[in-house]
């Protein structure tokens, strides 16, 4: 029985040991494919996991740029050339970083698990989103119906593959070093003149170098007349450009493999796959001579090119190098400037060039005329100077410094004369060696800790032991979450009984809106979508981003929303309030918003009238007759919809913005609400918050309907002799008054702001010459005016002005329409009857009383002025501003 026993334990522990060993394998093994699912990701622990295109080409993956960091990039599988790197500039960890297609069909790179770092940011519906790495070399990220919503050809690095455009939107960017792929100093792109070039983007500085600079565009074979700004590369080795530049390959035919790169030295090169050699060789590059490329060396050097050795960099006499591994920041002066003038000597330095930057430029100059002219300048740093010709230019900054035997002029460096070298020396005497790979390779540092076997298994038994506690303490918590979600439910019931309106769940709203597809609007609480409930009523739910409410709150506030009854508020049919998912359900409005209505111009000067006053009725009841005090805080006409017969309704209110009457200090009201253009001056001056800021608000709203003008956009406006300007729509109404008062003209300012779609209505000339009443306007101003109170209480409550307004309208009414009886359009209509109850009543003068006056006092308007400026509104009023009855 003994033997038994150890015969089948030394089996099972063998057939464990072959088990493990088989998942040991299978984790470790190399797998690639061409396409990546939605859901899937590839893991930086396994670089081996790779997406390989069909012809197995590309190889696309997480590729090592330095100890424990990684890229995603895509590369030529058999020579590991890179040609696209995602996160170039910001290398992953090797532990916990992954690529993943999320669900909603964006791409995302995470590091380290925690942050992430890249994203193609696209969103899709569709079940089916999968990303395929094709046989150009092209990642291409797309759904069910083939449509690409992302591909690697739109976002170059420092490669272009042919077939691959490089257009307007796109550019490539050198990497820093041969091992160093971040992103360079050097730049391929299209500049505004439609001319493809290359810049030399550093530190300090940056210039174009290619086409040759001192060249005109025509001179270096370039077009600007083709504004399409396209570049591309086909298999042959063909390369054009819509600027008219073209080359041809060296082998030019059917080549293995091209590619067109951007190197970290600053030279575009056309490289060629020799399949016999299995090595790139280059068949077309853009410089000859590696010394002209801007930023090589960097400032205060020179670059000398040696056959056989290659490029080499040397710092001027006088000089050292800024950064010890890496060139392209330059030199730096071992020396301080003397202050006097005379303290400097002049070192030649023959067959050296350094291009651009003069101070100045001379002709038939002598030597020591140059020099001199360079000691009187505090910034010359050399001279540049051609015998003969006389030729002598002044150098700012010395950049771009070559030495060449074919150049024949000479630069004389400006030193101290206590500075100590050989003032004989020549440029060949310099040491030129450099370091050939000046750069630092990227590091990313993974620690791991040695722990013995007992400290190993002690940490595991505790890590068990919490374990078990974690999951006792989750089955306790899941029970007290259900018994509370009872006892809500009950809750919800009664708040639902109390409301009178239904509460949805999420999932029947979701099928409702067809999973939110069918967008209508968005505001700054969330986006509204249209959907068909069970009843097949049309509806319009409004889904909020975040709400950081608990329940509770967001039940209450919607229990008190509930009781607000009015035919000009939008009507709320329910709601829904499941953990993060708050939505609200409102009735569908057929003709949108005001602001879309009006940009249509298919409004009436009646339907605009009814407008106005639905909307301030409406507004009048959240200020004085419901329960709550309702500040709405941003009345604007994205706001107030408009259902089948144009009749208003104002939307977007309650949430957050409930006030005690009393308190006109709330905390909710702790920052500025509402939009720019739309808010009282009472959010600037942190001034006690009232209805008045909806006031305010709401005549901005009737000025917009009155001029036909935007308050967002401005007004853009062209005076005689000068250029156009760009004017909010208050200045704009406030110079216009002005301009009137301050210049003779035979038009009124009220005819320069009034609509001029509007015409036909009225007849202006005749309307602004009627006469006067001064009984009405005693009337008028006396129960219209403003209260000019010191406390700031400045405009009246939207109920004080219908109040007074229909105590004494039955006065003004009849004698104002005598006086409109001389215009014939009102002839027929006043001679029925003139009562009140004839006419919409004493809200006609709601609509200006609101918006003009007001308006010009929040524009600093003096007191005196204003009240000259209500005698003539009050006129304006009684004769321009009746509707057709």
């Amino acid at each position: 029985m003994s033997l038994f026993l150890n015969l089948s334990q030394s089996h099972l522990l063998s057939m464990t040991t072959i088990i493990l060993l088989l998942l040991s394998l299978t984790l470790f093994a190399p797998f690639s494919s061409s396409t990546f699912s939605k859901g899937s990701s590839l893991f930086s622990e396994r670089p081996t996991y790779v997406l390989t295109s069909p012809d197995n080409v590309f190889s696309a993956g997480f590729y090592s740029v330095g100890e424990n960091a990684f890229c995603f990039a895509i590369w030529f599988s058999n020579s590991s050339t890179v040609v696209w790197v995602a996160n170039r500039d910001q290398p992953v960890n090797g532990k916990r970083s992954k690529l993943s297609l999320l669900k909603n069909g964006n791409l995302i790179l995470t590091d380290a698990g925690k942050f992430t770092v890249w994203a193609t940011n696209t969103f899709s519906l569709s079940s089916v989103v999968q990303l395929s790495l094709y046989n150009s070399g092209n990642l291409v990220l797309y759904n069910r119906e083939s449509v690409i919503l992302w591909q690697s050809f739109d976002f170059p690095t420092n490669t272009l593959l042919p077939q691959q455009l490089l257009s307007r939107n796109t550019k490539l960017v050198s990497s820093r070093s041969q091992t160093n792929h971040s992103s360079g100093f050097y730049e391929l792109f299209f500049d505004n003149n439609n001319v493809l070039g290359l810049l030399f983007n550093g530190p300090e500085v940056s210039s174009i170098y290619w086409p040759e600079p001192w060249l005109l565009v025509w001179e270096a074979g370039r077009s600007t007349y083709n504004n399409s700004r396209i570049a591309v590369l086909n298999s042959l080795g063909n390369f054009s450009s819509s600027d008219d530049f073209t080359f041809l390959s060296n082998d030019y035919g059917a080549v293995l493999h091209r590619r067109l790169t951007l190197d970290y030295d600053g030279n575009i090169r056309l490289y060629s796959w020799e399949k016999e050699r299995q090595t790139w060789v280059v068949s077309w590059q853009a410089i000859q001579k590696p010394c002209r490329i801007n930023g090589v060396c960097g400032a205060n050097s020179l670059c000398k090119y040696v056959v056989g050795s290659g490029r080499k960099c040397s710092c001027l006499p006088g000089y050292k190098m800024k950064n010890g591994s890496d060139w392209s920041y330059g030199c730096e002066p071992e020396f301080d400037l003397p202050p006097n003038k005379h303290d400097f000597v002049f070192l030649l330095l023959s067959n050296v060039e350094f291009y651009g930057y003069d101070v100045d430029y001379f002709t038939n100059y002598s030597l020591d005329d140059c020099t001199n002219s360079c000691l009187q300048l505090h910034n010359c740093k050399a001279v540049q100077y051609a015998f003969g010709k006389g030729d002598c230019f002044l150098k700012s900054l010395l950049l771009n410094g070559y030495h060449s035997p074919d150049f024949q002029k000479d630069i004389y460096l400006r030193l101290p004369k206590n500075y100590s070298f050989s003032y004989n020396s020549s440029v060949e005497e310099f040491s030129l060696d450099c370091l050939r790979d000046g750069t630092i390779q990227l590091e990313r540092t993974y620690v791991k800790s040695h722990v013995n076997g007992t400290l190993k298994f002690m940490l595991w038994f505790a890590c068990g032991v919490g374990g078990l506690e974690v999951i006792c303490i989750f089955v306790v918590w899941c029970l007290l979450i259900k018994t509370r979600k009872s006892s809500g439910a009950d809750n919800q019931g009664y708040a639902l009984a109390t409301t009178g309106f239904r509460k949805f769940n999420y999932d029947e709203l979701k099928k409702a809106t067809r999973g939110f597809t069918e967008e209508i609007g968005i505001g700054a609480w969330g986006v509204v979508y249209k959907g068909v409930l069970s009843d097949n009523r049309v509806a319009a739910i409004k889904r909020f981003n975040e709400v950081n409410q608990g329940e509770d709150v967001f039940l209450a506030e919607v229990s008190i929303i509930g009781r607000l009854n009015h035919m000009n508020l939008i009507d709320m049919w329910g709601y829904c309030a499941e953990g993060k998912h708050k939505l609200l359900v409102y009735e569908y409005m057929e003709h949108g918003s005001l602001a879309q209505n009006l940009s249509s111009n298919v409004l009436d000067w009646r339907n605009m009238f009814e407008i106005a006053l639905g909307t301030a009725k409406g507004l009048a009841y959240l200020h004085e007759e419901c329960l709550e005090w309702v500040l709405h805080c941003d009345v604007k006409p994205q706001n107030i919809l408009l259902d089948s017969n144009y009749h208003p309704k104002v939307a977007d209110f309650g949430l957050s913005k409930l006030q005690n009457r009393g308190d006109l200090n709330n905390p909710s009201f702790s920052r500025m609400r509402g939009t720019r253009g739309y808010m009282a001056p009472e959010w600037v001056f942190n001034l006690p918050i009232t209805s008045k800021v909806d006031v305010y608000s709401y005549g901005i709203v009737v000025l917009e309907m009155v001029t036909g003008k935007s308050t967002i956009m401005g007004v853009h406006t062209i005076g005689v002799g000068v250029e156009a300007e760009h004017r909010r729509l208050v200045t704009w109404v406030r110079e216009a008054k002005n301009r009137e008062a301050t210049t003779t003209t035979t038009t009124s300012w009220i005819e320069d702001i009034i609509d001029p779609t509007m015409e036909g209505i009225w007849d202006m000339d005749k309307l602004v010459k009627l006469p006067r009443a001064p009984n009405v306007d005693e009337i008028l101003k006396k129960y219209l005016g403003y209260r000019m109170k010191k406390d700031n209480s400045i405009a009246d409550s939207v109920g004080e002005i219908l109040k007074g307004l229909r105590c004494y309208f039955d006065k003004a009414l009849p004698e104002i329409l005598l006086y409109k009886s001389e215009h014939r359009q009102y002839k027929e209509a006043i001679s029925v009857d003139v009562s009140p109850s004839t006419v919409y009543g004493a809200e006609h003068l709601l609509r200006l009383f609101v918006t003009l006056p007001e308006l010009l006092y929040y524009a600093n308007i003096e007191e005196e002025t204003l009240m000259e400026l209500q005698q003539e509104l009050v006129e304006f009023l009684k004769y321009n501003f009746f509707p057709p009855f």
